[in-house]
């Protein structure tokens, strides 16, 4: 009797017909769960969204971007709004009346080695469970802390610096100084008042002046001179201007959830520009001109892992996808609290 059986050639093709069907089906298969990883990332930011306007109900202001005290500062905007994101046990075992350094990093030591899936993108896998390692002048892959004395973790791990994907804006703030050549997006005023500018004085937000003109904060963080946003202040209109943004912390050696350095992002460098390069070009860390290095100003620009753009919570608060393809005048200007830009809907 003859045995019955696929060919060399049939079994070829079946080969390949199945092939093709994966091919097909493994990009729809990583397209649903890149929307799944999304709407999570949405959802995180109304959350976040939903905490500030409790917070300003309360106080009449939104989460001021960090407790002011100069280069003592201390506690950032998401350590205010705990309570408001059902983390009460966390902000109850924070001592506020301590600044950032020595002291207050030993007396709060449990809680700084704490991170919070509610502050982190799912779609950004690059970190260890929302953790970075401190960096060292040999390794640019960690945060900076703002307290160079870091404390050991009380379990006994290797010290790590508490991340997260999410930043409030500082606007159209200077993000880079000094301003020079090298700094395609950021220009200094104009003597044509009909020119339209691209960046204004206040270093990430600060009042900070630069070239004798005084800073003015556009946005709602202002990282270090105490600067305040309320309801009336943002007169381009909640649903026209952006309050948090996304962040990568590997594209950013200062990004720290705890303190006043790891605070802010803004619109004046553009959406997604990378940041990635960990060895800087001239060797420095910070205060570098080589603008695709984390270590540089540039890293405070807002960028996620996101297909085409990223997520950005309004002071309304409501969730709006902004693609990279977005005019940078109209990025700015969505970025500003009270620039008087008119803007459409159909502009972002």
């Amino acid at each position: 009797m003859r045995r019955r059986g696929f060919t060399l050639i049939e079994l070829l093709v079946v080969i390949a017909i199945i092939a093709v069907l994966i091919s097909l089906l493994l990009p729809a298969v990583q397209s649903a769960r890149e929307a799944a990883r999304r709407a999570q990332c949405i959802n995180n930011l109304k959350q976040i969204g939903i905490a500030c306007h409790n917070y300003l109900d309360r106080n009449q202001l939104f989460p001021p971007s960090a407790i002011a005290g100069g280069w003592s500062a201390g506690f950032s905007w998401r350590a205010m709004i705990l309570p408001d994101v059902e983390q009460n046990p966390a902000f109850n075992n924070l001592n506020f009346s301590l600044d950032f350094w020595g002291s207050s990093t030993i007396a709060n030591a449990t809680i700084f080695y704490t991170s919070f899936t509610s502050f982190l993108c799912p779609s950004d896998g690059q970190h260890n469970n929302g953790f970075l390692p401190v960096a060292t002048d040999d390794q640019q892959n960690g945060v900076y802390p703002a307290d160079n004395d870091w404390i050991d973790p009380p379990d006994g791990s290797d010290r790590r610096v508490p991340i997260t994907n999410y930043m409030m804006s500082f606007g159209d703030n200077y993000a880079i100084l000094p301003l020079s050549g090298a700094n395609p997006w950021e220009t200094e005023r104009p003597t044509d008042p009909t020119i339209r500018r691209r960046g204004f004085p206040g270093f990430w937000g600060t009042k900070n002046a630069y070239n004798g003109e005084a800073g003015i904060m556009r946005a709602f963080a202002d990282y270090r001179t105490g600067g305040t946003a309320t309801i009336s202040s943002v007169t381009d209109g909640t649903s026209n201007t952006i309050l948090v943004g996304e962040a990568l912390p590997q594209q950013d050696s200062n990004n720290e959830f705890w303190t006043f350095t790891g605070t802010a992002s803004g619109t004046t460098i553009p959406l997604n520009w990378d940041t990635s390069r960990k060895v800087c070009a001239n060797g420095r860390y910070f205060n570098t001109t080589d603008w695709n290095c984390r270590g540089s100003y540039a890293a405070r620009g807002f960028k996620s892992r996101h297909p085409g753009g990223a997520n950005f919570l309004f002071a309304d608060g409501s969730v709006k996808f902004i693609k990279n393809s977005i005019d940078p005048f109209t990025y700015n200007a969505i970025g500003s609290k009270a620039g008087g830009e008119v803007v459409s809907a159909d502009q972002f």
